[in-house]
């Protein structure tokens, strides 16, 4: 198609496929000596410890310190560190609450202050190592951030707000040009994090995802060059009355088309961030406020197309997870998440793949339990789900869509696919040998219709977000996982019968560890 037709974010995307007869081709040896730190360090400023709120013996000790409790575990079981081990080469390799592709970790985590009484205002960075907040600029800068986020409702009641930022060399450096999927994957699993964490601690993050880019990066004095900010979350107090308030409607402001000519190889991920800004004369969006609970979904036109009077139909409905009393389960399950390196190939039961939908898909009948039940995404009837069942007690091989609104599978193609997995997924063993893949996916031209080329970040941080629901239902499950971000995206809809205009943003593969 000529470039003249596709928006840049269909540019991008297909510029950055993988594709058998070119991949090797594509492929460069890593220069470890320009390998990327994982963590920001600053020179001046003040340090705040967190660490001594994560023991339990504090409890009893007040209420401030009972606050201070509350930010330190949410930060920790957002994006902490959960283990740290030596490598071959003398360096420590640090793991953390939210899974990042091929733990590069080019996500950032900064608190903005309004002035509270446990932090005065001014800009932090969260420090994952020492598990420490970094104050290094004291001034009141809340007015600046509304105006950069146009005036969104939420931070007139707000205090603090978290704004989740992505290094683009952390993950380019292996990446490449398609790296910027990836960071925004892994902005989406941190989300995803945040989202449950917060349930955790009576906090609750509303999602900005429009707002001015530049104006964001000056508040926080980034080098746009490097670092972008990819969401603005202002964190409500659910335990202070005039915080709990209802979510905003997720509205976009869309930056204006641009035209682009043939961006070398090495600079797309970089001009794709910039051209996808928003300016901050840019005419803000309608922040129209709507009631939190249960509220119906968009249509969803592949729901409607999958809604035949034929084949094989499988409800999903199943009884909850439980995650414990006070969410204890939860915690624990943050920080046992790990990546699987290998599956047995062995089968699971239909039972739990039902377990893993309700809970990625269905949060409204976690409301019991104190879970959010209606969890701030982009759009997410833009993203939708495929299951490949390869060994499945109780289900027949294939590949079934999901639909949603009506919670059952609707099988597309009647197969086994393991061989097929192994190929799509680059050869890696885990795509043959786990029981399910899951494939998110999104009509990327509908979506750019909608919402402009911005949307592309919108898209991978949904899919994220339900990714690392995905993961930690596994987890809890007693069950492997790990998502997969490197895949041959065409033949993926070609083998699997997936509409050719949905567009692969994600893969997780599930089943019995090896």
């Amino acid at each position: 198609m000529p470039d003249a037709l596709v928006s840049i974010a269909q540019h991008y995307h297909g510029r950055t496929k993988y594709d058998p007869d070119t991949l090797a081709k594509q492929a460069r040896p890593l220069d470890f000596s320009r390998q990327p730190a994982t963590f920001k360090t600053y020179r001046v400023g003040a340090e705040v410890d967190l660490k001594p709120y994560l023991e339990e013996e504090n409890l009893d000790q007040g209420d401030e310190v009972a606050n201070w409790m509350r930010l330190s575990r949410l930060l920790i079981n957002t994006y902490g560190l959960t283990a740290k081990f030596p490598t071959a080469t003398g360096q420590t390799f640090y793991l953390r609450s939210a899974p990042s592709a091929g733990g590069l970790y080019p996500a950032e985590i900064y608190i903005i202050s309004r002035g509270t009484r446990l932090l005065p205002a001014g800009l932090y960075n969260y420090q994952v190592r020492s598990h420490t907040l970094w104050r290094y600029w004291e001034d009141h800068v809340w007015q600046g951030l509304q105006q950069a986020c146009f005036w969104h409702p939420t931070l007139e009641a707000t205090h603090l707000a978290m704004v989740v930022t992505g290094v683009f060399y952390r993950s380019a450096w292996r990446y490449q040009d398609r790296a910027y999927r990836r960071i925004c994957l892994d902005a989406g699993h941190l989300l995803g994090n945040l989202e449950l964490a917060s349930a955790v601690v009576d906090y609750r993050p509303h999602l900005i995802a429009s707002f001015a880019d530049r104006a964001v990066a000056d508040l926080l004095y980034l080098d746009p060059a490097e670092e972008g900010a990819l969401a603005v979350l202002p964190l409500a107090d659910l335990l202070t009355v005039e915080q709990n308030l209802p979510c905003a409607q997720v509205a976009f402001a869309t930056p204006p088309q641009t035209e682009f000519s043939a961006v070398p190889d090495g600079e797309l991920l970089n001009y794709f961030h910039q051209v996808t800004a928003i300016a901050p004369t840019a005419n803000a969006p309608n922040w129209a406020m709507r009631p939190t609970g249960d509220t119906p979904q968009p249509a969803d036109t592949l729901e409607d197309k999958y809604n035949l009077p034929f084949g094989l139909r499988v409800p999903t409905g199943s009884p909850a997870i439980d995650w414990g009393p006070h969410l204890d389960q939860l915690e624990t399950t943050l920080f046992k998440r790990r990546s699987t390196r290998r599956f047995s190939g062995g089968s699971m039961s239909l039972e739990l793949l039902k377990q893993l939908l309700d809970f990625t898909y269905q949060p409204h009948h976690y409301r019991d339990q104190g879970f959010d039940p209606d969890p701030d995404y982009g759009d997410r009837s833009l993203v939708h789900t495929f299951v490949v069942a390869c060994g499945i007690e109780g289900l027949d091989d294939g590949c079934y869509y999901y639909a949603p609104r009506s919670e059952e599978l609707r099988q597309v193609r009647f197969k086994n696919f393991r061989r097929e997995l192994h190929y799509l997924c680059l050869g890696q063993e885990l795509g043959r040998d786990a029981a399910a893949v899951v494939f998110h996916t999104a009509d990327l031209a509908g979506a750019v219709a909608a919402y402009g080329d911005r949307v592309y970040r919108y898209l991978h941080f949904d899919a994220g977000h339900l990714g690392q629901r995905l993961n930690l239902a596994a987890v809890r499950l007693g069950l492997g996982v790990s998502g997969i971000g490197g895949f041959y995206d065409d033949q993926v809809n070609e083998v699997l019968g997936i509409p050719a205009d949905e567009a692969v943003i994600y893969i997780t593969t599930l089943g019995q560890a090896g």
